[in-house]
């Protein structure tokens, strides 16, 4: 007996589409019995394929009854597949719209964690449309915000376009690199302190929100920071469950969930947190985390003993049942 056709939209517009591709295949993958998987490549230029062939999104949508969006970062994450997708008027995995648009714009995020009582490091956004000089806008940084800097996208996951900043030339050039990635930046105050990450998981196991165990991250020795090639190269440790005090992990859950409600997130999130001497940070949260082998999800999933097809059975019947 099929439950459901589900329809597993892959690919995407923005940077992370070979990530999307691989989300998308270990999903596939991964169905429990009872589900049909169709295979929806949405390329580059925003084209759906079905098959192989060019297909309409309202032909897609004629042929599954669920979908499951694996795809991340712009498109995929801010808002712009989940509007396309309530047109269409099937259910899908994941965030709805705003909620979604509001996890991507790392800035009003932070503003909204604060609101909130988490701690965020001190940040300013710097935009290229309003002066498209990275000098200028490295000492408007320098007057806000103590070095040293990290300087991402505003609008970007995976650590894509991450860079570090010592000094006010550095800076500058790190701006002016940024601009390349998006127009929009946002540069925080670098904090030192051991890096953590926890899941979040909706209505699973009798919780509203159940808090999978804290990972702890250790950079390849000499990195300042976590980027995207770290992330899917396999040369970053990853401890499932981390070395962290009964104290840290009871936190760090309590800090996912915090934010994974903050944002009106639904389904299941993954938040990114530093362990500092003056307390834990947290430092954005994946309305969509990624789903691959190399990510950090599935294997916090194992560490509670839940098998990759129970957990996707879980988010689909979610999915289906409108939660």
């Amino acid at each position: 007996m099929v439950k459901a056709r589900v329809g597993v939209l892959r690919g995407g517009l923005g940077h992370e589409y070979e990530v999307s591709l691989a989300t998308g295949q270990s999903v596939l993958e991964h169905l429990p019995g009872g589900y049909r998987g169709r295979d929806i490549l949405i390329d580059r230029a925003g084209v759906w394929y079905l098959g192989g062939l060019p297909t309409a999104p309202q032909r897609v949508a004629r042929q599954v009854d669920v979908f499951f969006n694996a795809l991340h970062g712009e498109y995929g994450e801010d808002g712009k597949i989940q509007g396309e997708l309530d047109q269409l008027g099937l259910p899908y995995t994941g965030s709805g719209t705003a909620p979604s648009a509001l996890g991507m714009n790392k800035a009003m995020a932070k503003d909204l964690f604060r609101q909130v009582g988490l701690k965020v490091s001190s940040g300013l956004v710097v935009r290229q449309d309003e002066n498209n000089d990275s000098s200028l806008s490295a000492r408007e940084v320098f007057q806000t915000v103590s070095p040293p800097w990290v300087v991402k996208p505003n609008d970007r996951g995976s650590s894509v376009g991450i860079f570090f900043a010592r000094n006010i030339k550095d800076l500058a050039q790190a701006i002016t690199a940024g601009w390349a990635v998006s127009p929009t930046l946002l540069v925080e105050h670098y904090l030192r302190g051991r890096e953590a990450t926890a899941g979040v998981i909706d209505d699973f196991r009798g919780v509203e929100h159940y808090a999978l165990p804290p990972i702890e991250i250790r950079r390849p020795a000499g990195k300042l920071l976590w980027d995207y090639q770290d992330k899917y190269n396999g040369e970053t440790l990853e401890i499932c469950p981390g070395n962290f005090t009964d104290d840290e992990k009871r936190e760090l859950e309590r800090l996912a969930i915090t934010a994974h409600r903050a944002l009106g997130l639904r389904h299941y999130s993954r938040s990114d947190f530093i362990l500092t001497s003056h307390g834990i940070y947290l430092l954005e949260t994946n309305s969509l985390p990624g789903l691959t082998k190399e990510s950090l999800l599935p294997k916090a999933l194992k560490a509670v003993g839940c098998s990759y097809p129970t957990f996707l059975d879980h988010i689909l019947t979610l999915a289906l049942n409108k939660n």
